[in-house]
């Protein structure tokens, strides 16, 4: 009789049964199966039917989680071309001078890390002697993001191949004194060696997705054949916790980035202990690079594991690997074969009977030393198969014990990512298992010594030789010879400073329409990147979707929705913008990819970035000091900017501190503009000093932040000053006098300097006219295009001082011989202008936009800030009441007669 309360199969599947009769039997064979040979024997059969689906390309769901064992069985691994023999005492050497290194580096206290490279010695060791394509071969070469914490074992294969000497290796850490490495991959501290900074962990994988996906951009637009370049990225598994690290994985996959290969070091740990401790690290990895549409290769056990898969005739085995938890397996790396043999192996009869069969030395050698991440054989598997995948990314999980060799210890113990140094027994230990010809009289005064075989050894000539052979030293930076880039045209720049008469235009819309017309420049049109976070068309952007077309991999393969409009959704293989969705992350990691192709492809990209203000340095500072160690160029754009010009957005749009976070990256050249030809002033220098003719000194690897607001107002005309342009790029120039502004101050009129920035300038404009007509002051108004740029040549001044070198500050040349007080405003907490208070001469006081943000409207927030022109000149009344130049009552009058 049927249960009426049992799931009928039509509830299960929409799909209709066309052979119901077919199904039973299917079904009833699977029960067979469980009631004769066990619901194990069951479960592997369905994955093994699953498989064969999926890879005979039935539309089937994918497993999620295969056995916790190799994905290339022992059987079907392939030769290691070359000595192995060879490549194991060169991996040797570079185990004991990255210990030597960072041993040697601990009596200064400055740190270092040995256990994880330790771990990671042959995932690295491999692909550079196999793998991984020099700069000086085809192409571009590969891209290679190292692991921050594996930098000591890069430095000494660099020494091995006589890249780096014993005085830099004993500078591992310090630097200040010139000859020196940095700590981790710092490509503006060592710009020969290092390309991609990695040790903020999780923005490594994330650049290392957008930085594959930006090679196939350059080849779908023609610029640079990126088919020979392959992305490895070298992460740990805790490392996989920050939420940048699996945040494109989705991307990486949909865009079939099979140029791209992760390898997740799994050694169980993290900084503190057990990355998963009642869990299974690989298995959740797994899954979730599984569900993104990645291959898995998972490399986990090594050789000597293969006696034991012979013997589980029964599958007891793999049952056991996926229960026990990873905590466990590391407390295994450290007890005894008895412990083993009890914990392990004792709690099913099948196990027992093989663990009878097993030696300890056996147990031992398999849950001490053998992983799949440790043996070339198996790395070597791993890799061919990831380069060989085509149609989609490959993530490669290797297990491997961190700390391995250097002794019991460092392995697999809580406290080893703080363990900073070996004693001499160790070493000597180490030396021993490694087989390396150091002897006891080596250790001089108890210190450690480098080792190397000889400039002329079997060693070094196999290991340059294969570097050669695969294009070069790795990892390495190359900033190819390339001719500065043109300058556009002039008339592009020159269009703004004849203002925009009685039309309302904002600067945001004044730099879309700079970009609009360079964009079509003949020679530098096609080097511009513009990147956008799904906010195009609130910036104005969307006239140049079908005029540049939106970067699509699959071009377009739908009709738009508003194909029979002027600025239709135009998507494009050759697409030239990247509009990346609701990303800032993914967004800057574009944009870094982009900025630094002049050293990664040898072709210079002009990449801008235009952002909601608010979303860009709270949200991904990080990344842009990323960019800035990695060297980047190119112009970031905070739109919408301001606390008090995004209105009835709120709190979190009001964006009153971005100048405070920008002022703290070193490379980033931070500009304010108030009109419409100070953009344009702007960026025109920036293409010049980034991509055309340096002027002597000038760092070219700088990049740029503008400001830019969403408030529309006439746009004045360049003022006939003389050295604006200067002023415009170097952050101060009067903009007027009282006088030029048609003001007729009375004689002996007290004067006030007014210095605005952004669309402050408005502000104090309107006070300028207020403090003459109605208080008989005369002001003068100044734009501060960058307070940032004032403060930064300031300290220039001051260092030159301590030199002995006598040097004016630009800001206080600017103001010298200006009458009166200076009161400084932005719509910008008060911070922002007063950096530069220290270096003015005269009397200075400031307004800011202090707090958080608020919904209303323009004029009622600027009261609530105390920012409008009434308040400026309320301030300004004070100033000048201080000073005895107006009467201390002006003051209260002008507070009760505006309402304040």
């Amino acid at each position: 009789m049927t249960d009426p309360n049992a799931i009928q199969p039509s509830e299960l599947d929409q799909l209709p049964d066309r052979d119901p009769e077919e199904t039973a039997e299917w079904q009833a064979s699977l029960d067979a199966v469980t009631k004769a040979a066990g619901p194990h024997r069951a479960a592997y059969l369905m994955r093994r039917t699953l498989e064969r689906a999926e890879g005979a390309g039935i539309a089937l769901p994918k497993l999620l989680e295969t056995d916790y064992v190799n994905s290339i069985p022992t059987s079907a691994e392939p030769a290691v071309p070359g000595d192995e023999a060879m490549e194991q005492r060169i991996t040797a050497w570079n185990r004991w001078n990255a210990a030597a290194m960072v041993t040697r580096g601990s009596k200064y206290g400055v740190g270092g890390h040995i256990a994880t490279f330790a771990s990671a010695a042959w995932l690295y060791e491999t692909g550079f002697n196999h793998f991984f394509k020099g700069k000086e071969a085809d192409g571009s070469g590969d891209q290679l993001y190292i692991q921050g914490h594996a930098s000591p074992g890069i430095y000494a294969r660099a020494f091995l191949d006589g890249r780096l000497n014993e005085e830099q290796l004993d500078n591992f850490r310090r630097e200040a004194g010139g000859n020196g490495l940095p700590s981790y991959p710092h490509p503006r501290r060592l710009p020969w060696l290092w390309e991609f900074p990695t040790v903020s962990m999780g923005l490594g994988p994330l650049s290392a997705i957008y930085q594959a996906r930006f090679n196939r951009y350059l080849a779908n637009r023609g610029i640079k054949d990126t088919a020979g370049s392959h992305v490895w990225a070298f992460l740990g598994d805790g490392e996989m916790d920050e939420p940048e690290s699996t945040a494109a994985l989705a991307l990486a996959a949909r865009e079939e980035l099979d140029n791209l290969t992760f390898v997740i070091n799994c050694n169980l740990q993290r900084l503190d202990g057990p990355v998963r401790a009642n869990f299974k690290i690989v298995q959740e990895l797994e899954a979730q690079f599984r569900g993104a549409g990645w291959n898995v290769v998972k490399t986990l056990w090594g050789t000597a594991w293969d006696e034991l898969f012979r013997l589980d005739t029964t599958g007891a085995l793999v049952r056991r690997l996926r229960q026990v938890p990873d905590a466990q397996i590391q407390t295994y790396q450290t007890r005894d074969a008895a412990y083993i043999r009890q914990d392990f192996f004792g709690g099913d009869p099948a196990l027992v009977e093989m663990a009878k069969l097993l030696s300890d030395d056996k147990i031992l050698e398999c849950f001490h030393l053998s992983r799949g991440g440790h043996e070339a054989r198996k790395v070597f598997a791993a890799y061919k198969a990831a380069v060989e995948h085509k149609g989609a990314p490959t993530v490669i999980l290797a297990q491997t014990v961190k700390g391995h060799t250097l002794g019991e210890g460092f392995a697999s113990k809580n406290a080893n990512h703080q363990m900073k140094k070996l004693s001499v027994d160790e070493f000597k230990n180490m030396r021993d298992l490694l087989e390396l010809p150091i002897k006891d009289s080596d250790f001089v005064d108890g210190v450690v010594p480098y080792g190397h075989p000889g400039a002329d050894s079997p060693e070094v000539r196999y290991l340059q030789e294969r570097r050669a052979a695969l294009g070069g030293p790795a990892p390495a930076r190359r900033v190819h010879p390339v001719a500065p880039l043109p300058a556009p045209a002039e008339k592009a720049f020159a269009s703004f400073d004849k203002g925009s008469g009685s039309q309302n235009v904002a600067t945001t819309m004044a730099f879309v329409r700079l970009v609009k017309d360079l964009v079509r420049d003949k020679e530098t049109g096609k080097r511009w990147v513009p990147i956008v976070p799904d906010e195009a068309r609130t910036f104005g952007m969307e006239s140049l979707f079908p005029s540049l077309g939106i970067y699509s991999p699959k071009g377009q393969t739908y009709e738009p929705v508003d194909r029979d409009q002027l600025m239709y959704y135009k998507e494009a293989q050759n697409g030239q913008i990247l509009n990346e969705g609701i990303t800032e992350a993914g967004s800057m990691a574009d944009f870094i990819a982009a900025s630094t192709s002049y050293s990664t492809h040898g072709e210079a990209m002009i990449p801008f970035y235009i952002f909601y203000s608010m979303f860009g340095w709270q949200r991904t500072a990080d990344q842009m000091w990323q960019l800035g160690d990695q060297l980047g160029r190119g112009f970031l754009v905070g739109a919408t900017a301001g606390r008090t010009t995004l209105t009835g957005e709120g709190l979190q749009h009001a964006d009153g501190h971005s100048p405070v976070i920008a002022a703290t990256n070193p490379a980033a050249l931070s500009y304010d503009p108030a009109f419409a030809y100070e953009v344009a002033a702007i960026v025109k220098d920036g293409l010049r000093r980034m991509y055309g003719e340096a002027a002597p000194g000038e760092d070219q690897n700088v990049f740029y932040y503008l400001t830019v607001y969403n408030e529309p107002v006439p746009q004045p005309a360049k003022p006939s000053v003389d050295g604006i342009d200067e002023g415009i790029v170097k952050g101060l120039y009067r903009f007027n006098t009282a006088e030029s502004a048609g003001i007729t101050p009375p004689a002996n009129a007290p004067r006030i300097q007014l210095l605005g920035s952004g669309t402050a300038i408005h502000w104090a404009l309107k006070a300028q006219q207020l403090l003459a007509e109605e208080w008989g002051v005369a002001a003068d108004v100044w734009s501060a295009t960058s307070w940032s740029e004032l403060r930064r040549d300031a300290l220039e001044a001051d260092e030159a001082l301590l030199r002995g070198e006598e040097r004016v500050p630009f800001v206080r040349q600017a103001l010298q011989g200006a009458d009166g007080p200076v009161l400084a405003v932005s719509d910008y907490m008060r911070q922002v202008p007063d950096q530069i208070a220290q270096w003015v001469e005269q009397d200075w006081s400031s307004l800011g936009a202090d707090g958080f943000g608020l919904s209303d409207t323009r004029e009622a927030a600027r009261r609530h800030f105390g920012v409008d022109a009434e308040s400026i000149v309320v301030a300004a009344l004070a100033q000048l009441a201080k000073r005895g130049e107006v009467k201390a009552t002006a003051v209260k009058e002008a507070r009760e007669k505006y309402g304040l």
